[in-house]
């Protein structure tokens, strides 16, 4: 094999397709990992949608050797993808729980009273606010999708609908509003630009305040081949080396950092003034230690990745192919935006899945961007009775296969594509 050709092509595409770092200006020419071409993963269509254009960018992911963030260009504005969001956060019970469990935990912790205020950027539907009306802790939700908005308003949550930046953070301090806690939750991924992001957090936060800061922790994403958590809605993808780049850039600095399960592995960071009160805890130094041990401070660390990547789709169409060539019947579990990326990559259509099934009625008589296969609701699986149901969004197998379990009474089995090719039989499961 010529191997020469094939990486200058790899490089002239990388030049073809650089641009500067959204977080230090750095140009970018190192691909991370290329998925090809996509429909946004949250574009679901309607029935009389499916004869129409439907638009495809790249899913091309660069790594900057400066900062070291991996990242996707800005090719789908913002206000097309947020406006009208598909994505409910109550529709998971174990993430509302997770939800709840913070705010109990960082009440506590912070001392949060009726004297206080807690402001959430990308507040979703009130999942995570509604939980501190019960401690007696004042919030604000700052939500730009008018459709979820206004879930959480009908809850009685205070909630703005606006994109979060240095403007909004100026509206609010013209009210006189400051918070004691600043939490995003699965956003800060999803900024295009970081800079005003975290400029206009900085000047939302009191002297004393402290800012948590939840994502999926690219180790993770590396280490467990998470391929499929890439799509245009997330623009970046963070280390913990580069999260604290970010915050020296902008007079904050990380005080505290917690491991989490959630979402395949993420990482809970806490933020304050560079100036301020908070002492740094021990476990940010050695979190950091052990990310530069793992290359995350040189090019080389982020190598390799693109490989596993394509092996990955090259097993799973061969499970799929051959349990089809077998006559087995194969439904899907859940329409998330990963399970899009992971579907349009791997080119499964209805060709392997009948359909697909989700907790979400939002997502109900639509069909899945690029691929096209019908949403229904979970009761339809009961109909169906397929011999395999592919758990699209894998961080909850756990969740789904107790809830799912009684699909082992026909003999079905769930497949879980991340970070391998993995069968898993209910009946000998759980009990």
């Amino acid at each position: 094999m010529n191997v020469e050709p094939l990486n200058f092509a790899r490089r002239r595409q990388s030049r073809r397709l650089a641009g500067s770092c959204r977080l230090c200006g750095a140009n970018l020419v190192h691909t991370f990992v290329d998925l090809g071409m996509s429909p946004p993963c949250e574009d679901f269509r309607l029935e009389e949608q499916l004869d129409g254009v439907e638009h495809y960018y790249p899913l091309h992911v660069l790594v900057c050797d400066q900062c070291f963030l991996v990242q996707l260009k800005e090719y789908v504005p913002p206000e097309d993808i947020f406006t009208e969001y598909a994505y409910f956060s109550s529709y998971s019970s174990s993430w509302v729980a997770h939800a709840k469990a913070y705010c109990e935990m960082i009440t506590k912790r912070l001392g949060l009273g009726s004297n206080s205020l807690v402001v959430e950027l990308a507040s979703n539907d009130g999942y995570l606010l509604q939980h501190f009306g019960p401690l007696g802790v004042p919030v604000l939700g700052i939500e730009p999708a008018a459709n979820v908005a206004a879930t959480a308003i009908e809850k009685g949550i205070p909630t703005r609908i606006e994109f979060f930046g240095v403007e909004a953070a100026h509206r609010l301090l013209a009210e006189g509003i400051q918070a004691d806690l600043i939490v995003g939750n699965n956003v800060l991924a999803q900024v295009p630009d970081l800079n005003d992001f975290v400029a206009g957090i900085k000047l939302l936060l009191k002297p004393d305040g402290v800012v948590t800061l939840e994502f999926p922790h690219l180790e993770r994403l590396i280490a467990e081949n998470q391929f499929d958590t890439i799509y245009h809605e997330h623009f970046s993808y963070f280390s913990l080396l580069t999260v604290t780049e970010m915050a020296r850039r902008h007079g904050l600095r990380v005080i505290d950092v917690e491991e989490l399960p959630t979402h395949g592995g993420s990482l809970r960071v806490y933020l304050g003034h560079e100036d301020g009160p908070h002492p740094v805890s021990a476990v940010v130094g050695a979190l950091l230690e052990r990310e530069r041990k793992r290359g995350f401070d040189h090019i080389s660390g982020y190598e390799g990745f693109a490989a596993r990547a394509e092996r990955t789709k090259r097993d799973l169409l061969s499970f799929l192919i051959s349990v089809k060539n077998e006559g087995a019947r194969i439904c899907g579990y859940g329409a998330p935006g990963k399970g899009n990326t992971l579907l349009n990559y791997c080119g499964i259509g209805t060709d392997f899945l009948d359909f697909t099934v989700d907790r979400n009625p939002y997502k109900h008589g639509r069909y899945t961007p690029g691929m096209h296969i019908p949403i229904l609701p979970v009761e339809a699986l009961d109909e169906a009775r397929p011999d395999y149901i592919l758990i699209l969004p894998w961080n909850l197998k756990d969740e789904i296969v107790r809830q799912m379990q009684h699909v082992g009474g026909w003999g079905a089995k769930f497949i879980v594509p991340i970070p391998s090719v993995t069968v898993i039989d209910p009946r000998e499961r759980l009990p």
